[in-house]
C-alpha cells in the first residue's frame, strides 16, 4: 500500500477546488467517487483541518492524502506515447496540434488519448496540462490547454461567453460555388442513450456559424466555417442538414464513406494570440488537380 502523501499547492494550482486539485494530482486511475469519499470522511486534510470537496485551496497549503488502495488495479498507463506537437506555450497557455483519430480523454477500449500524452510529455508540470475544450476524436487541429488553474478558468469563461474565435476547414460532399457564404442558424438537440447520442436540428439550443466556400471540385467543396457557438457536433450537423455532409462523417453523412473525416480546427484567436495550423495538404486534405472545376 502506498504511504501517506503530503501535497503542497503550487502557485499555478491555487484557487481551484480541493476535488479538482486531487483529481489532477492523483491521476485518472483513482476514481472520482473514491476521492469524494476520502474528503467527506475527513481522511484528506488541508493544513491539518477538514475541508469539503468544493472548498477552494490556496498556494502554499499542504494537502494530506491517506494511503489509497484500489481493489482492482487499473491498467497500466500507456508508455512510449508519441509526443504532441506544441504550437504555442507561454503564460499558462499551451496550444497543441491534435492529430485525427486521437480522443481527448480516455474511454472504453482505448488508453491512448490526448490527456495521457500530455501527462507523459509534461511529467513535472506543477499543474497538469488540461484541455480547455474538446475536439471530436476524428477532428484534427488546434486545441487549447491550460498549464495553470488561473488560465484554465479564463479559457473556460471565454468559451462560455463565446469570446474565442474558432475557424475550421472541412471538405463536404457537393459542389458549392466558390465565394458562397452561408449564415447558419439552427436549434440543436441531443437524443439517444449516453455515449451514442445523436444531434439533430429542431427544438434545442441556439447554434450559429458562418460557412464560406474556398474551393470547389466536381464533387466536393472546401469550406471555412467560423463558429459563434460551440455545440456538440455543431458543424457536422449544420452542414449535413443543408445537404453538405462532411466527407468521412459516417454518423451524419454518408455511411458508405471510407475516408477519414475531413474536419480540421484551423485557427483559434484568444486575447492577443492567434494560433493557426493548416491541415496536411499532401495527405487526407489533398486535392487532385483533375478534380477541380
Amino acid at each position: 500500500m502506498p504511504p501517506v502523501q503530503h501535497l503542497e499547492v503550487t502557485p499555478d494550482e491555487g484557487g481551484q477546488k480541493l476535488l479538482q486539485f486531487l483529481q489532477r494530482r492523483l491521476g485518472a486511475d483513482i476514481p472520482r467517487s473514491l476521492v469524494m469519499r476520502l474528503i467527506r470522511t475527513g481522511q484528506v486534510r488541508v493544513d491539518g483541518g477538514r475541508r469539503k470537496p468544493f472548498d477552494r485551496i490556496e498556494a502554499g497549503q499542504v494537502v494530506r492524502v491517506p494511503p489509497i488502495r484500489i481493489d482492482e488495479p487499473a491498467s497500466a498507463s500507456p508508455s512510449g506515447l508519441p509526443p504532441l506537437r506544441v504550437l504555442l506555450h507561454r503564460d499558462g497557455l499551451l496550444a497543441i496540434a491534435k492529430p485525427a483519430g486521437l480522443a481527448v480523454h480516455p474511454g472504453s477500449g482505448h488508453e491512448d488519448c490526448l490527456t495521457a500524452r500530455l501527462a507523459a510529455q509534461f511529467p513535472d508540470a506543477p499543474f497538469a496540462p488540461t484541455p480547455a475544450h474538446r475536439l471530436d476524436r476524428d477532428t484534427s487541429g488546434v486545441l487549447l490547454c491550460a498549464t495553470s488553474y488561473e488560465t484554465l478558468r479564463d479559457l473556460q469563461d471565454a468559451f462560455r461567453v463565446h469570446d474565442i474565435d474558432k475557424v475550421y476547414l472541412c471538405w463536404v460532399h457537393g459542389a458549392v460555388p466558390v465565394g458562397t457564404v452561408m449564415d447558419m442558424r439552427d436549434e440543436l438537440a441531443k437524443t439517444g442513450p449516453e455515449g451514442r447520442e445523436r444531434v439533430h436540428t429542431g427544438d434545442g439550443r441556439d447554434a450559429h456559424a458562418r460557412a464560406e466556400c474556398l474551393l470547389s471540385t466536381r464533387e466536393y467543396s472546401l469550406m471555412a466555417v467560423t463558429l459563434f457557438t460551440g455545440r456538440t457536433h455543431q458543424i457536422r450537423v449544420q452542414l449535413s442538414s443543408r445537404g453538405l455532409p462532411i466527407v468521412g462523417d459516417r454518423k451524419y453523412g454518408r455511411t458508405s464513406d471510407r475516408s477519414a473525416m475531413l474536419l480540421h480546427a484551423w485557427r483559434i484567436r484568444w486575447k492577443d494570440d492567434v494560433i493557426e495550423m493548416l491541415p496536411d495538404w499532401e495527405g487526407a486534405f489533398r486535392v487532385k488537380p483533375e478534380a477541380l472545376i
